[in-house]
């Protein structure tokens, strides 16, 4: 009955990942979306400049979703649809390629309209350079947060706990930043998606190490920059998964950091030049790449031996 159950999990599991390689994220009413209209609309009437009123606005909205989970989940097929709607990988590596495209014509007003899709820094401030670094960076720490994580906690916690991830890490983006307005009210969705990144960020860091030759990079490049320079960075895991991107691709990511709330120093991760335009390319080859050897590592639980 246990493995039967197990089976089934992951089976759903990879349902979600193909439909998320066939047809990326749903073209209109992403319930991901949605629960970020509902949270912004909760706002107002949960708002104070407390920490406390922030982990209720937290406890209100992602509890919300998990008890929607719970219900859904007794419908067939539900786990391969909550894992469809929750992964972002494919759309992920699309936007990478074409802001690698947009760069490569010299298009960097577009490659500026673009950069919003994938992080929250201020284009305006960016060139060419600026905006291949900020790609690549952003395509690196979504190569965990968007695609390994959630696979990882739809494996372990079902329909209920792959919206649950969603919904922390929405939140994160929404209110998890040192801005003025939020450095005390999204402190409570900040710490809680370090924490619910906090495994699959390793996970992913490993699979970057195992994979980096798959696109002509450095396993131990990215083995050493990991241990060395990833402490150094704010978080405890985008500096992770960005410092073994940027060792195994030989780059050298970090340094002045401009979001429209102010302007950040990062720490330096890696040892080589500034990325280029072809870094960037090899580094969506890589996230894929990254994201199907965590599918196949999802699938071989399927049989593995119970117990």
């Amino acid at each position: 009955m246990f493995a039967a159950t197990r089976r089934a999990r992951i089976a759903g599991v990879l349902a979600g990942y193909l439909a998320d390689l066939a047809l990326s994220d749903p073209k209109r009413g992403h319930p991901v979306a949605a629960f970020g209209r509902t949270a912004a609309a909760l706002e107002p009437f949960t708002y104070r400049d407390t920490k406390p009123a922030g982990a209720l606005h937290v406890g209100l909205t992602v509890g919300a979703l998990t008890m929607l989970g719970a219900v859904a989940a007794r419908c067939p097929g539900a786990l391969a649809a909550a894992t469809w709607v929750c992964l972002g990988g494919t759309s992920l590596a699309r936007t990478g390629a074409e802001m690698a495209r947009l760069l490569e014509c010299g298009d960097v007003d577009g490659a500026r309209r673009l950069l919003p899709s994938l992080c929250g820094r201020d284009p305006a401030r960016l060139d060419g350079a600026g905006l291949a670094r900020a790609a690549l960076e952003s395509v690196a720490e979504n190569t965990s947060d968007a695609a390994v994580a959630p696979m990882l906690w739809a494996t372990a916690g079902g329909v209920p706990g792959v919206l649950a991830y969603r919904g922390v890490n929405t939140l994160d983006a929404m209110i998890g930043h040192r801005s003025p307005r939020y450095i005390r009210f999204g402190w409570a969705a900040a710490r809680l998606d370090d924490l619910a990144n906090y495994l699959a960020a390793r996970v992913t860091a490993a699979l970057v190490v195992a994979c980096a030759p798959f696109v002509s990079g450095s396993a131990s490049g990215a083995a050493r920059a990991w241990r060395r320079d990833a402490a150094r960075h704010p978080s405890p895991n985008a500096g992770v998964v960005e410092a073994a991107f940027a060792g195994a691709l030989g780059v050298r990511l970090g340094g002045p950091t401009q979001y429209e709330y102010g302007l950040q120093i990062r720490p330096t991760l890696g040892d080589g030049p500034p990325p280029t335009v072809a870094d960037l390319r090899r580094a969506v080859g890589l996230s894929r790449v990254v994201q199907a050897a965590a599918v196949l590592s999802v699938a071989l639980l399927a049989y593995r031996r119970r117990p």
